[in-house]
């Protein structure tokens, strides 16, 4: 069940962060995502009451059990380290567009 939802989540909201409250990492990625205008739906893991189980199912879906747990367009990115690099290497910005998350730049051109 908690799999299901987890899953449910992922492909049906363009970026999940799966968090929790009171992790500093969580919170600098929220904060990344919320300057750059991005939506996301945040699923904080201790305040759910399947919270437990669904981290759980995130470790066997995706071999990670840290939060936070970043999908973007349905994939899975990784945690704190991996959005960050991905956004300092300036890769974050267009997974996040591609996604529907962030919207399109007006004139701007793909390559």
């Amino acid at each position: 069940m908690a799999m299901q939802k987890a899953q449910e989540l992922v492909s049906s909201n363009p970026v999940v962060v799966f968090s929790k409250t009171f992790c500093p990492y969580c919170v600098r990625v929220k904060d990344l995502l919320q300057l750059l205008g991005a939506k996301f739906k945040a699923i904080e893991l201790d305040t759910e009451s399947d919270g437990s189980k669904i981290q759980s199912a995130l470790a066997e879906w995706t071999g990670q059990r840290t939060v936070p747990n970043v999908f973007i367009g349905g994939n899975h990115i990784g945690g704190c380290d991996a959005t960050t690099n991905l956004h300092r290497d300036g890769k974050l910005v267009p997974l996040l567009t591609e996604a529907g998350a962030i919207a399109a730049k007006i004139g701007a051109t793909s390559a």
